[in-house]
């Protein structure tokens, strides 16, 4: 005969093994996808771009961002940067104040900084130690960025920017070989030479690109004049 304690041993057992019944609450709360940072910094280039407008400061848009209008490469994935000249610096960052978007003045003395739909800004006043010159922003092409129409530097304004950021302590060849190649329709390689191809970086990246055939070798100096 079972006893009254084998039975409550039993019985403990049988509830042990029996799994809880989950409680009913409400669903997990929906989450957003990750926002689209090329296009959230695609949308921070048309409003900055949109105030530079509209305030009649002559710029152009530079760096990724201009590539991608060019018709270069993805959407970009860092920062959007502007060209302005440096006598208008002041008057670009009051207008940005005025459209409620903050200014900084970094520790670095050519450029000023904003930041646009969480994406930063550059305002660039030099480029690649040379001062933004009115004949730099007189070779812009405007372009459209999406729906906006602006001001963009030339292709080749844009790879002798980058060629000119080559140094001993920064020469990722490797950023700039897929610009290279899908504007190099778009740019005069002969004038890219002659602006910074005596520089060793600048000389050692061209060679490169040479040799990957994306450009023709270079020419003797006398056949480029005849060229030119």
């Amino acid at each position: 005969m079972r006893t009254n304690a084998q039975g409550s041993q039993h019985a403990r057992h049988a509830a042990a093994a029996t799994p809880p019944v989950a409680a009913k609450g409400p669903p997990p709360p929906h989450k957003d996808p990750p926002p689209d940072r090329g296009r959230q910094i695609l949308e921070a280039a048309k409003q900055v771009g949109a105030v530079l407008k509209r305030s009649g400061h002559r710029f152009a848009l530079a760096g990724s961002v201009a590539v991608y209008a060019h018709g270069g490469g993805d959407r970009p994935q860092h920062d959007v940067d502007f060209c302005v000249l440096p006598e208008d610096a002041g008057a670009v960052a009051e207008d940005l104040r005025a459209a409620g978007l903050g200014v900084r003045v970094p520790p670095e003395d050519w450029l000023l900084k904003t930041t646009c739909l969480d994406q930063d800004v550059d305002l660039i006043f030099e480029l690649s130690d040379r001062p933004v010159t009115e004949e730099l922003l007189d070779r812009a092409e405007e372009l459209p960025v999406d729906s906006v129409r602006m001001p963009v530097l030339s292709a080749t304004d844009l790879l002798v920017s980058l060629n000119t950021a080559f140094s001993e302590h920064h020469c990722d060849f490797g950023a700039v070989l897929p610009v290279a190649r899908s504007l190099r329709e778009k740019v005069d390689w002969d004038e890219v030479r002659s602006r910074c191809g005596h520089e060793p970086m600048p000389a050692a990246f061209l060679f490169l690109l040479e040799r990957l055939n994306v450009i023709a070798p270079d020419r003797p100096p006398a056949s480029r004049r005849e060229h030119r």
